[in-house]
């Protein structure tokens, strides 16, 4: 029997990577991971190589059932150069989390985009829609827009078997949010960009562009979109402590340049100090403050300093896999 796989991966252009993907026919698909092919594709028209030399390679490294097409999959692939090494754009290949030790939660959120208006939904022509208030976690006509198309998403997740636990409207109108989580640094990454993709696609069946920027409505009083990384390994997990939480926050302070450099272009823009974000040069954390950097939960108390911290700053746009190796190395070098 045939199966269309559905090859998926990050291209290279800067400061912000797009998904790319090509469908290929395999005849007797064994449906496994290990059933898919090394696959190549033209590098020269993705920024990944020259048209002299433009042959790059997909690994696939998740495999994931495609719901909207019969006997199809989804197969999330790094990038490698055409002697078998990591390629410049591939960092999923830096993380150093092999024994999946590390567990990550990201908050996505995010801007659906009329592509004939120009604006989210909600927003009338030449204008803006009520001020903020109502539309987080709305319910009704005047304060939820493109509730089908979310709804749509979160079930396409789902059958496709990635790990979405929630969605919710957001602050503005036309901003929505889904979360992932995953038991490994690496599989967060994957499950995070196959629910991106699949959003994209999603979208393309209701005329939305999904806008990642994360201040798409520039310097007005309407919430940008950050993609929260909640975060754990296991001696926050099992050891735990106050002293433990503390340095690792610490830690996070005495790196600034390393975390902001990869959490996302344009980040500036939302990162003030306003609208529940810490301004982007500087770092705080505390227990249950959206305005922190590093967001201690209430629930990591409750549980003897046990549990998970969330880091707020990284961007909408930001590249889970890059996150995840700032997180990783930082917490390392603290614990």
């Amino acid at each position: 029997m045939f199966a269309k796989l559905e090859y998926i991966w990050l291209d290279g252009y800067t400061p912000t990577q797009s998904l790319r993907s090509k469908t290929r026919v395999e005849r007797d698909f064994d449906g496994t991971l290990e059933g898919c092919p090394l696959w190549s594709f033209d590098g020269s028209s993705t920024e990944q190589a020259t048209g002299d030399d433009s042959d790059c390679l997909l690994k696939p490294v998740a495999l994931f059932p495609d719901p909207g097409r019969k006997n199809s999959f989804l197969v999330m692939s790094e990038v490698l150069n055409a002697d078998g090494s990591p390629h410049i754009s591939n960092a999923r290949a830096t993380i150093e989390d092999d024994d999946d030790d590390f567990w990550f939660g990201y908050e996505q959120e995010y801007f659906l985009w009329d592509a004939d208006t120009n604006r989210p939904p909600g927003f009338p022509a030449g204008g803006f829609p009520g001020p903020q208030g109502p539309y987080y976690c709305s319910v009704g006509a005047n304060n939820a827009y493109g509730r089908d198309c979310v709804e749509e998403h979160l079930d396409m997740c789902l059958e496709a078997g990635v790990n979405v636990e929630g969605i919710n409207a957001e602050v503005a109108a036309g901003q929505w949010e889904f979360q992932v989580f995953a038991k490994g640094a690496k599989r967060a990454g994957d499950e995070t960009w196959i629910a991106r993709y699949l959003l994209e696609r999603a979208g393309e069946r209701y005329g939305y562009a999904i806008e990642w920027h994360p201040k798409p409505l520039g310097a007005t009083d309407w919430n940008g979109s950050g993609m929260h990384a909640n975060f754990s390994n296991g001696d926050m997990r099992d050891a735990g402590g106050q002293d433990t939480f503390t340095k690792i926050c610490e830690a996070f302070g005495g790196v600034i340049d390393r975390h902001i450099s990869v959490y996302g272009a344009d980040n500036d823009q939302r990162l003030t100090g306003e609208h529940e974000t810490q301004a982007i040069d500087k770092f705080s954390f505390g227990v249950s403050d959206r305005g922190a950097s590093i967001r201690i939960p209430v629930a990591t108390i409750d549980a003897g300093w046990k549990g998970r911290l969330e880091d707020r700053r990284p961007a909408s746009n930001a590249d889970p896999y890059k996150v995840a190796a700032a997180i990783v190395k930082t917490v390392r070098s603290a614990v």
